[in-house]
């Protein structure tokens, strides 16, 4: 197995549980707002929560989203067109959601704009797979692209971690920061699989798999 290709894997299912244990805790928290939360993520479970219904219609698609993406690299399912049906759709509710979620950003224009940038590029790239559906190596990197880039939220929950952690020293509000994580996040799901796509082990993984090799 390429190197390259075992740490795609490991970044790829770490983003997924992250991603599944957002959506759980944010579902939650909804449901039942925790009642000893610290002062600065009560707020923030305040802001969602004044909007419920549109977060929920948000990351719930996203949750299944997430759940079926693996199915896309398993042979087992390699056959099935069902899942691949499945992410059209629920990409596309998770995309126009998450323009309507923008104008409730708690990082303000900076948090928006990188919902803009990469809002649309997933919708874009998830656009250009379900052009390519029968164009099973092409299919699927576009495909890989889209998946890579809403598993981005996921990567902005370490960035936001951080900034929480040291916002002590650098007395930086979830306001000031959320956006500057948002960006970050995104950006190296974005560029890692760009990168790995282009490679030479990239290349001849994508095409195995689209063959119905297995993650």
């Amino acid at each position: 197995m390429h190197a390259s290709w075992r740490w795609v894997r490991i970044g790829f299912w770490a983003c997924t549980a992250i991603s599944v244990a957002v959506v759980l805790r944010r579902t939650v928290a909804l449901i039942q707002p925790p009642q000893s939360a610290p002062p600065q993520l009560a707020a923030l479970d305040a802001t969602f929560a004044s909007h419920m219904a549109l977060t929920l219609m948000h990351i719930l698609p996203a949750l299944a989203f997430v759940a079926l993406a693996p199915l896309v690299y398993i042979r087992r399912f390699a056959g099935a067109a069902w899942p691949k049906r499945l992410l059209f759709p629920l990409g596309a509710v998770v995309g126009v959601t998450a323009y309507a979620m923008s104008s409730y950003s708690v990082g303000g224009w900076v948090e928006r704009s990188a919902v803009l940038v990469f809002n649309s590029l997933f919708l874009f790239s998830l656009f250009r797979a379900w052009s390519l559906r029968r164009v099973p190596t092409r299919h699927l990197r576009w495909l890989t692209r889209a998946i890579a880039i809403l598993l981005g939220i996921a990567t902005t929950r370490p960035v936001m971690g951080l900034f929480f952690a040291t916002s002590r020293v650098t007395h930086l509000s979830p306001q000031q920061f959320f956006g500057i994580a948002f960006w970050i996040g995104f950006s190296i799901n974005t560029l890692i699989v760009e990168l790995w796509l282009r490679s030479p082990g990239g290349e001849s993984q994508v095409e195995r798999m689209a063959m119905g090799s297995s993650l």
